[in-house]
C-alpha cells in the first residue's frame, strides 16, 4: 500500500508539473520585452507621493502629434494600458480638484492646447475601453515647442511649497499643468 500511495503522489506530482508548463508563459515570452518599455516614477510634492506608472514609446521616425496621436481624440498618454496616476494626497491639477487615490490619466492633444483627463477606471487598455461616462475631471494643460524627445516622458518638476507642473514631452513638444498639493 505504502508503494501505492508513493505512486499515486508521484503521478500527481508530474501532473501538476505538467499542467504548470501548459499554463505558464515559459522562458520564451518571459524573455520578449514590450515594444515600449513600461516605467514607474514617484515624486514628493508637499510631502506627498505622487506616482505616474506607463508605457514609454519611441517615435521611431513617426510624426507623432497631428499624426500617430490624431488632434482632438481621446490618447491613453503611453502605450498599452492606460497611465496611471497615483496621488497620497489631494491636488490641484490645473483647475481641477483630485481627491487622493488612483486615476486613469488620458489626454486629447490639440495644437494649441491640450486637455489632461483623469479616468475613475483604473487598469484599463487604454483608449479602447475609455469610457467618457467615467470621467473624474478635466483640465486644460499648455503646449510649447521644446526639446526633441525619442521617447514620450512624463514627468513632475517641483517648485517647492507644495507646488509643481506636471509635464508630457514627446517628439518637439511639451505639455504642462500646474499641479498643488494641499
Amino acid at each position: 500500500m505504502n508503494a501505492t500511495i508513493r505512486l499515486a503522489a508521484g503521478v500527481a506530482f508530474l501532473a501538476v508539473g505538467a499542467l504548470t508548463l501548459l499554463v505558464s508563459p515559459g522562458p520564451a515570452h518571459a524573455q520578449k520585452q514590450r515594444a515600449s518599455p513600461h516605467e514607474t516614477k514617484s515624486w514628493t510634492v508637499g510631502g506627498k507621493k505622487i506616482t505616474i506608472t506607463y508605457g514609454r514609446p519611441f517615435k521611431k521616425g513617426r510624426t507623432i502629434f497631428g499624426g500617430l496621436e490624431p488632434w482632438g481624440k481621446v490618447w491613453r498618454t503611453g502605450a498599452d494600458e492606460a497611465t496611471i496616476l497615483e496621488t497620497e494626497g489631494d491636488l490641484m491639477i490645473g483647475d481641477m480638484h483630485v481627491t487622493k487615490g488612483s486615476y486613469s490619466l488620458f489626454t486629447i492633444p490639440n495644437e494649441k492646447e491640450w486637455t489632461l483627463i483623469l479616468n475613475k477606471t483604473v487598469k484599463q487598455w487604454g483608449a479602447f475601453k475609455y469610457d467618457q461616462a467615467m470621467d473624474y475631471g478635466r483640465t486644460g494643460m499648455k503646449v510649447a515647442r521644446g526639446p526633441a524627445a525619442e521617447q514620450l516622458t512624463i514627468d513632475i518638476s517641483t517648485a517647492g511649497g507644495g507646488e509643481g507642473t506636471l509635464k508630457i514631452m514627446w517628439d518637439e513638444t511639451v505639455a504642462t499643468v500646474p499641479i498643488m498639493v494641499h
